[in-house]
């Protein structure tokens, strides 16, 4: 241990020791805050490099090269017509832990298994022997029953390691050495893709197709200055491992890779198989990539016989309805996948007058059999850093990075070959001169020396010619001397082109590649074909509906307009609210306190002659706000929205209509402004609007000075408020317009204002106003 140790001060940094680093005199103490910063540093970088996140070169995370390395030295290749015997996985483990990763086993074991699944990775590395799981989540057998070695493809990793092409490191205890990273043929970073979570970061590439990885990286090597247009048309989108289909629009699968983040849109594959007497049944055949047929099964049942969700005392309306429709188009499922098809699930339809595109319409919206993909390409680059990159970006830093191997193989080879092209010239001198060498060696007490005094030899040729053997001195050994001297001389005058010519670098490179894409690739297995996505679609009747809302939040929904408000009944203390003739495909609209919208479709609401059910069920109010107003109408109906600090503004019933529970911002209000809402009638041929203020002024204006904002905010100044006075009452009208309020005596009174009485009250927009005559006090405006 070092003589100087480094102090922890929990005293911080105002100890009065009057340093920065808060610990008194000494200058190596830390605070807890510095040293807590620092370790948590350290760590999130050893995970971010050292476990979480893949190589740009070899596309490959710290356990997997070992894994994968190891196997190598414990000879699992692919030597031989059918490759290396395997062996037990528990062997291979168990001299990762000794050698490289002293880990836990099992972390070590699921990614040795994950790398021999052909359903989690397009080209599994490792040839896996025994149970490896399956894509239903069934876990892999144990390691002492399993076996594994290296697959034909992975020579793509490993062929070169031996080659001088990268660099090795002392493993973790010193013992051994280990690559820094693994001399890949192809990228396959994009091949393989990978996913992984660290401190802070997260990668999630998507599988790719080897021959059109291989294209795109030839095409930069030819010209660096590709354009985007021609990168994307040889390598148009990602190639699961089990299929499937991809139907995002080229533009959004080039938008994730122009910026390495993003979302595609993938969805199963299926066929109809008609059956006798006309019946039919649609089967899948490939599933999107991260989906498997247990999965769908449980999703069916899930929709088919909902549970009761906590906190409920019975099933939501939306399950019943989802129950409902699923029901009505589907009879059965059942899951026929085997060896012969990993991918087999049939669904049965309710009758065989169903029509088809129903059933795949309710199947793909309510379950797996369409979902989306994350496009993350995070990854450790040429600098050691974790970066998020473009497409463009990997496939540019791992050409860079195979020119370099290639350069160094050559480098290697050339030594080598130019050691070989020494020695041989050694030998072809001794031929010539073999009784003098012969006498020099029975002769001398110190051969070696004396033969590199007589013939000017290096000490390298003098060793071989003491080692060689008396065979190797035979006349026909000349002849072949020379001719291996021949190969030697011309490969040397190759291996230096390559070296003194960057364009034969790049040429070299080019043809590999192009070589490797002929003996390992296949077809692209994921269909690209771009489609929109199908949306839940529950067919709802159209017919006039009255909507009942009470004064404590229980709305229900009556079928016809003709509903005798006067005759329903509520529960105890409570009582009518408002009462909205609309039709059920309309949506029930609710403003908080906080001009916050939320939306029901009014085909949710209960009915019947119970006392409904407590909007409070169906939204997710923001905690601190209530409910200010409700209204129910068809979605283009327009209404006024302001608050009673005097700004307002137009909207339409579509405009508030959102898809969450918790509801969109819409009104914007400041601190301890309310909601107002007034409909615009439909019918009126030149519109006003009528403003009324607490303090008894009231203003008219055309409403079409207003403006229409259909994604909200404040709006536009109404009416010109003195201090400590507000906005009471909104109205649209046409020719005249009630004013309600009290009277002497606080006796209810109301002014129907028309013609002059109007008149005077009529203005631009944002001015004050004029105070009613005839009321002490005001209430509210209507129009009736």
């Amino acid at each position: 241990m070092s003589s100087e140790q480094t102090t922890i001060d929990f005293n911080g940094p105002n100890d009065g020791g009057g340093n920065n680093n808060g610990g008194g005199d000494d200058p190596s103490a830390l605070t807890l805050a510095a040293y807590a910063q620092q370790a948590y540093l350290e760590y999130a970088l050893s995970v971010v490099k050292g476990r979480a996140l893949p190589s740009y070169a070899d596309g490959q995370k710290p356990v997997q090269r070992r894994i994968l390395y190891s196997m190598h030295r414990l000879g699992l290749g692919w030597s031989g017509s059918s490759g290396a015997k395997p062996v037990k996985g528990a062997k291979v483990v168990g001299d990762v832990l000794g050698s490289f990763h002293p880990h836990g086993d099992q972390s070590v074991y699921d990614a040795l298994v994950r790398m021999a699944q052909d359903f989690s990775l397009r080209y599994p590395l490792i040839d896996g022997h025994g149970n490896f799981g399956s894509r239903d989540g069934d876990g892999a057998a144990a390691m002492r029953y399993t076996e594994a070695r290296l697959a034909p493809i992975a020579r793509l990793v490993l062929d070169e390691i031996d080659e001088g092409t990268v660099d090795f490191r002392p493993n973790y205890d010193g013992t051994t050495q280990e690559p820094v990273e693994l001399p890949a043929r192809l990228p396959f970073a994009l091949l393989n893709g990978a996913s992984g979570i660290a401190v802070g970061l997260a990668t999630e590439i998507p599988s790719h197709n080897l021959r059109e990885v291989a294209a795109a990286a030839v095409a930069l090597l030819k010209d660096d200055k590709l354009s985007d247009d021609a990168l994307f048309e040889l390598l148009p989108g990602p190639d699961f491992p089990g299929g499937g289909q991809l139907i995002s629009a080229p533009e959004d699968i080039r938008a994730a890779y122009a910026s390495g983040r993003g979302s595609l849109k993938l969805r199963a594959r299926w066929k109809i198989e008609d059956l006798a007497r006309g019946q039919w049944q649609l089967v899948v055949t490939e599933l999107p990539h991260g989906t498997s047929a247990q999965k769908v099964l449980e999703e069916i049942e899930e929709l088919s016989n909902p549970k009761v969700k906590a906190g409920k005392k019975a099933l939501t309306a939306d399950q019943l309805q989802l129950k409902a429709s699923l029901l009505a188009v589907l009879d059965g499922v059942r899951d026929e996948s085997s060896k012969d098809a990993a991918v087999r699930i049939v669904f049965e339809p309710k009758s065989r007058t169903v029509e088809q595109q129903d059933l795949i319409n309710a199947l793909l919206a309510h379950t797996s059999l369409e979902s989306s993909a994350s496009v993350n390409l995070t990854m450790i680059g040429d600098d050691g850093r974790p970066t998020q990159k473009s497409l463009r970006q990997v496939l540019t830093e791992w050409v860079g990075f195979r020119q370099t191997t290639v350069r160094r193989r050559t480098e290697h080879r050339l030594a080598k070959v130019n050691d070989r092209i020494h020695v041989y010239e050694g030998r072809q001198l001794v031929l010539l001169n073999i009784d003098e060498v012969i006498r020099i060696i029975r002769e001398s007490d110190e051969p070696k020396e004396a033969l590199i005094a007589r013939f000017k030899l290096s000490d390298r040729q003098a060793e071989d010619i003491l080692e060689i053997r008396l065979r190797q001195l035979a006349r026909l050994e000349a002849i072949k001397i020379e001719q291996e001297l021949s190969k030697l001389r011309d490969e040397r005058a190759k291996l230096e082109d390559i070296l003194g010519s960057a364009a034969a670098l790049r040429r070299t490179v080019i043809k590999e590649i192009e070589a490797d894409a002929k003996q390992y690739g296949d077809d692209r297995r994921t269909l690209i074909q771009p489609e929109k996505r199908v949306v839940a679609e529950v067919k709802i009747v159209d017919e006039p509906v009255t909507v009942i809302v009470s004064q404590k939040g229980w709305v229900r929904a009556l079928k016809g307009h003709e509903v005798d408000i006067a005759a329903q009944s509520f529960k105890a203390g409570d009582g009518l609210w408002g009462a909205f003739r609309c039709r059920s495909v309309d949506p029930l609209i609710v403003i908080g306190s906080n001009g916050r919208a939320y939306s029901v479709p009014v085909s949710t609401l209960p009915g019947g002659r119970g006392d409904g059910q407590p909007i409070t069920t169906m939204i997710e109010l923001e905690t601190g706000s209530q409910i200010a107003h409700y209204f129910a109408a068809a979605a283009g109906q327009r209404l006024v929205m302001a608050g009673t600090g005097g700004y307002g503004l137009l909207a339409q019933v579509g405009d508030l209509v959102g898809r969450q529970k918790a509801g969109k911002t819409f009104l914007a209000l400041e601190d301890g402004e309310a909601p107002l809402l007034a409909p615009v009638p439909g019918d009126a041929l030149s519109l006003q609007l009528g403003v009324l203020s607490e303090q008894g002024r009231l203003l008219t204006f055309p409403l079409d000075e207003l403006k229409h904002q259909p994604k909200g905010g404040r709006g536009l100044m109404l009416m010109d408020l003195e201090a400590k006075d507000k906005v009471l009452s909104l109205a649209c009208f046409s020719t005249q317009l009630r004013v309600h309020g009290t009277g002497r005596g606080a006796k209810p009174r109301d002014e129907l204002l028309k013609n002059q009485s109007l008149a005077a009250h009529a203005g631009k927009r944002a001015r004050k106003g004029k105070a009613v005559e005839g009321l002490q006090k005001v209430v509210r405006l209507g129009t009736e």
